[in-house]
């Protein structure tokens, strides 16, 4: 909680005014020299620091939280919606993928906010693309599918050729603007290089690490809102895996129905 709430402060810290940030990262010690057990040693720090007396910090001090406030209350305010919801949609969604296991593994950690009344169940998919010249066709069994948290699967359907529909149940229904999270993981063999995010519902984040381990391939190019039927394209943004061969992209106000992620050769 401590490193959630420094990492939240910070930013909101750091684009005040020099003497206003010094003395609020002394205040909420988040600054390493002014680490000091008792508020009044900090308070004191600062105003060595800054040449002033005591309480001139403390009133600075009552300054800046003020508009570090009034900054945390404008960021808070949502921006408008580039995709209208419909039913609910997904705020945030981040995904692990470690191609070094014997079968591959994703975790998906998703929250979601209601955009209407009673919604109870997420309608969630999951494609495994298959090349026209391989003839193979996706069956359910071909994916495993475990849920950490947030609700129960209560369905799994086939929708097409290669996209698994799964229903998950929640564990209460969610009013208007309520907010829920679901963690999940999902095992499966990938038949084509690549990894894309295809949001049936609008999308406002998705983040995506990728992790090849010691085989990275030569090529892997970004994809961002392309047709998820158009299993040629190559062509993205070059993306470069760094030292432990992991690469980190990440998407905003994702549209239904396109494709998002990374591919590679």
């Amino acid at each position: 909680m401590r490193r959630k709430l420094s990492d939240r402060l910070r930013p909101l810290v750091e684009s005040l005014p020099d003497d206003l940030k010094i003395v609020l990262l002394a205040a909420f010690a988040l600054d390493e020299r002014a680490r000091k057990p008792f508020y009044q040693e900090r308070v004191h720090w600062a105003a060595i620091t800054l040449d002033r007396d005591d309480r001139t910090v403390r009133r600075r001090i009552d300054e800046g939280i003020e508009q570090i406030a009034a900054l945390a209350v404008a960021a808070a305010v949502p921006a408008p919606r580039v995709y209208p919801g419909r039913g609910w949609h997904t705020e945030e969604l981040r995904v692990t993928l470690a191609l070094d296991q014997p079968v591959p593994e994703a975790f998906e950690f998703r929250r979601v906010i209601a955009d209407a009344d009673e919604i109870a169940v997420l309608d969630l998919a999951l494609t495994l693309p298959v090349t026209g010249e391989s003839g193979d066709s996706v069956h359910e069994s071909d994916l495993g599918v475990d849920v950490f948290h947030g609700g129960v699967l209560t369905g799994r359907v086939m929708e097409s050729s290669d996209r698994i529909g799964l229903a998950l149940r929640l564990p209460e229904p969610l009013r208007r603007g309520a907010r829920h999270e679901v963690g999940l993981r999902f095992r499966a063999n990938l038949r084509e290089p690549r990894y894309l995010c295809v949001p049936r519902h609008p999308c406002d984040l998705f983040d995506l690490h990728v992790r090849f381990g010691e085989r990275v391939p030569k090529r892997i190019v970004r994809q961002e809102k392309v047709s998820p039927a158009d299993d040629r394209s190559r062509t993205g943004a070059a993306l470069a895996a760094d030292d432990a061969g992991e690469v980190h992209v990440r998407f905003r106000n994702l549209a239904p129905g396109f494709a998002y992620g990374i591919r590679w050769a």
